[in-house]
């Protein structure tokens, strides 16, 4: 990365000391004009030069961003396909070959439930279909039942908790450690949910969902980091405003995005039947990826997978699957019934690019 000054020297030093040396010879015989017009000519070639240089790199960076976010025309192809196993078999021959984002389904249980309800839940679960590669599959139940459900639940769904302290382990009553839910088997923790933000008995800042987003990362989990905005502020045109200041938060705190998972879910869209159309939810979820490839890098923004949240059900899973920025969902109130598999099955209708 140079910058304009140090492109010009870069360029124009070579032509000066070039045109320098070629009038010594000549310097009796030339006039001041003549020499004047001379290095005149040498620093117009060197700034040209670097012109075209500065345009290059620029072409070809929006070219990369482009390439990156890009995806339509491929899920569009995968979408086209009748046949799964085809189907499949192109997923996987893209994900070998461009390292696409893998299909996210988690499921957020809440503050619901008890033994023996959670263990029928399990059963059910346990009695689904192998999901194979195509498809990662979360379940995030309350904190008395985390250890139970990762010693009962299928082994090819990961354990999540639904939030973990901004430290260590210590005297924070009511607390969990990041470093405890590692220990029981959990893989994920689900931070900064819009309930935990806005409920008033709890607040959480945009600060506090960064330092603990950090906490947890430092200490092996994966995060899915929630944001999105609360009626009023869609009313007021402010979606894309409260998104990007919640995720600045995070990135002016973390570096390693690697492990991140985002999941944008619109309050008012949450747990009342309300849904964002599949063209609203595209519309935040391109803009969100815009706004990484812009403030944290182009490669961070192509990696990361954004899921949609808020009233995801089996009639409206598929068609939301199928866009292009849309990398799986995490589901409430449908992740308690035996339809959560039918949700996790829409990883069939579409590829992550």
């Amino acid at each position: 990365k140079f910058s304009f000054a140090r492109l010009t020297v870069l360029f124009g030093l070579p032509v000066l000391v070039s045109l320098k040396s070629a009038m010594r010879g000549y310097k009796s015989s030339m006039s001041c004009h003549t020499r004047a017009l001379l290095i005149s000519m040498g620093m117009n070639m060197a700034m040209a030069c670097a012109m075209l240089f500065l345009a290059s790199s620029m072409q070809s960076g929006a070219a990369h961003i482009s390439a990156s976010l890009n995806g339509a025309a491929v899920r569009r192809s995968l979408v086209s396909t009748p046949n799964f196993a085809a189907r499949s078999a192109m997923r996987n021959n893209i994900v070998a070959n461009a390292g696409v984002r893998k299909f996210f389904v988690g499921g957020n249980w809440k503050c619901n439930g008890n033994r023996e309800s959670i263990k029928t839940l399990i059963e059910g679960l346990n009695q689904g279909a192998p999901v194979g590669s195509d498809v990662e599959v979360v379940c995030a139940p309350p904190a008395p039942y985390l250890d139970y459900t990762r010693q009962n639940l299928r082994k090819d769904f990961a354990v999540a908790g639904q939030d973990s302290w901004v430290s260590g382990q210590g005297a924070y009553t009511g607390e969990i450690a990041p470093e405890m839910l590692k220990d029981i088997g959990c893989e994920w923790v689900i931070l900064g949910h819009s309930e935990r933000r806005h409920l008033p008995e709890i607040k959480e800042t945009d600060k506090t969902v960064a330092v603990k987003t950090k906490n947890a990362l430092d200490n092996g989990l994966g995060v899915i980091l929630c944001i999105g905005e609360l009626l009023e502020e869609r009313e007021a045109g402010k979606t894309i405003e409260v998104c990007e200041r919640q995720m600045e938060a995070v990135a002016e705190t973390i570096k390693d995005w690697s492990k991140v998972v985002v999941a944008y879910e619109p309050v008012w869209a949450i747990g009342t039947g309300k849904v964002a159309t599949p063209e609203q939810a595209q519309e935040v979820h391109d803009a969100v990826r815009g706004w990484m490839a812009k403030n944290i890098s182009p490669e961070v923004a192509a990696s990361t997978r954004i899921l949609y949240g808020g009233s995801v059900n089996p009639q409206n899973c598929d068609e939301l699957a199928t866009k292009p920025d849309i990398d799986g969902f995490l589901v409430g109130g449908a992740s308690l019934k035996p339809d959560f598999l039918r949700i996790v099955d829409s990883y069939k209708q579409a590829v992550v690019q």
